[in-house]
């Protein structure tokens, strides 16, 4: 079989672009598991696939599928990509480009400097939006591990993210407590785990365990406005002491500005 894709990053969150606008079935699950596997296939974070979109307000859809072939609700990282992909070949242009995405519409621009912003929404904090397996929204939740007390912040921005925030980002033990919080019966849908150091009110240090693909080089939508929580969503979280207006996140891979 011949498959043409593009391979493209956001900060280090790496993607597999596949053209489906002339697709007449969607996506497999197993086929995008093979195109992630980083031995055998392309390797990836996450398969982005553009379709045409039926929508009056849009021109294009968009789909996102985890390395284990599950299907995530938004990707802030990949809709910039799905984005420079669509200008490259001059399909889309300037400010206010509509987009559907799995989560509903997504609006993006392309700035002068050839960079391209994105609009991840509002932040939803009630728990069964989340959602949580409880019906009471908190500013923190814990969860107790081997005796362990796990406090934490949620919150859905398209998908749902739960955070820690911690004292030294490079001792925080991602894999170890992102892959068992990640499956907990707590979150009924599975959760993107956060971990975070807040350095000063406008700088913030993040590590992120994502549902379906383990830790990741960065995350476009752990981090959002001051009332979320990943990379939107922690600026928002009630339990972050950063800036309201402007906040730099330094992942693994380069740093993110959210506005």
């Amino acid at each position: 079989m011949s498959l043409r894709f593009t391979k493209m990053h956001g900060i280090g969150n790496d993607f597999v672009v596949l053209d489906r606008r002339d697709a007449i079935s969607p996506l497999s699950a197993e086929l995008a598991r093979k195109l992630a596997d980083r031995h055998v296939g392309i390797g990836c974070d996450q398969v982005m696939t553009i379709e045409r979109s039926e929508k009056a307000t849009s021109r294009f859809r968009y789909g996102i599928y985890n390395a284990d072939g599950s299907v995530a609700g938004q990707c802030g990282n990949g809709l910039r990509c799905v984005v420079r992909w669509l200008a490259d070949r001059g399909l889309v242009h300037g400010q206010g480009i509509r987009l559907i995405g799995p989560s509903g519409p997504a609006v993006a621009d392309l700035l002068d400097d050839g960079r391209v912003r994105v609009d991840m929404g509002i932040p939803r904090f009630d728990a069964v939006d989340v959602p949580l397996a409880t019906t009471m929204t908190l500013p923190r939740y814990a969860l107790e591990l081997d005796g362990q007390r796990i406090e934490f912040g949620a919150v859905s921005m398209g998908n749902p993210h739960a955070l820690i925030e911690v004292t030294a980002i490079d001792a925080a033990p991602v894999a170890l407590l992102g892959q068992r919080i990640e499956i907990h019966a707590f979150f009924p849908d599975r959760v993107n785990v956060g971990f975070a150091q807040v350095v000063d009110r406008s700088h913030v240090r993040l590590r992120v365990f994502e549902r379906g693909v383990g830790e990741t080089l960065a995350c476009g939508s752990t981090p959002a406005p001051r009332s979320s929580c990943c990379v939107p969503g922690i600026a928002s979280m009630p339990m972050c002491a950063c800036s309201y207006r402007v906040v730099n996140y330094r992942f693994p891979g380069p740093a993110l500005v959210i506005r």
